[in-house]
């Protein structure tokens, strides 16, 4: 059963579902998590950030989840990836934000007006699957968990996912729990 899978062996799962989804088909969910999400009760904050995607890793497609952010005129947070120090440095997106995709094809600001983590109030976070309890699977590398770890306690903490959470993903110590997670049917709370 997949609960007691190992991180990898749940990795590879999703990765080989998700890459099962037509481009057209991603597009149609990712429009639906972002509508899903209006229904959340976190609007009235002012700092969110939002990853941008890694499209050959075909994740959620966060462009309507940003117009939405835009439409209420929020404060809206990117970040770019420090690699030598595995660690992400968090700037504000304005008209004048100039992107560029890094090695692994993820869209980050070139500079800009710096924001600490315990300036952000909601935090969507990109993942592999999650579970029943908030545990959420990424990468491997840990970049969201020392970064959500730096964030406030109350910071809000939403996953976005294709997916249905599965029964159970083991964890370490050292990984951080969402607060919720969106999917394009159901909102997860935890």
């Amino acid at each position: 059963m997949l609960s007691e899978g190992n991180k990898k062996d749940i990795r590879q799962m999703y990765k080989e579902k998700r890459a099962a989804l037509t481009l057209k088909e991603r597009e149609a969910l990712s429009l639906d998590i972002a509508n899903k999400s209006l229904e959340l009760k976190l609007w009235d904050y002012s700092f969110y950030h939002i990853f941008l995607p890694i499209e050959r890793l075909m994740e959620v497609n966060t462009e309507y989840l940003l117009n939405i952010l835009n439409g209420k005129d929020k404060n809206i947070v990117v970040s770019s990836t420090n690699t030598m120090d595995l660690e992400m440095n968090h700037f504000l997106l304005t008209d004048s934000t100039v992107f560029k995709k890094n090695t692994w094809g993820i869209p980050e600001p070139q500079g800009g007006i710096p924001i600490p983590e315990e300036q952000l109030d909601v935090v969507f976070v990109p993942l592999l699957a999650f579970d029943k309890h908030g545990n959420r699977l990424g990468y491997g590398k840990g970049y969201y968990d020392r970064f959500l770890e730096k964030c406030r306690p109350d910071c809000l903490k939403i996953g976005l996912s294709f997916f249905d959470p599965i029964a159970q993903i083991p964890v370490n110590a050292y990984d951080i729990a969402l607060n919720a997670c969106v999917t394009a049917d159901n909102i997860y709370v935890f």
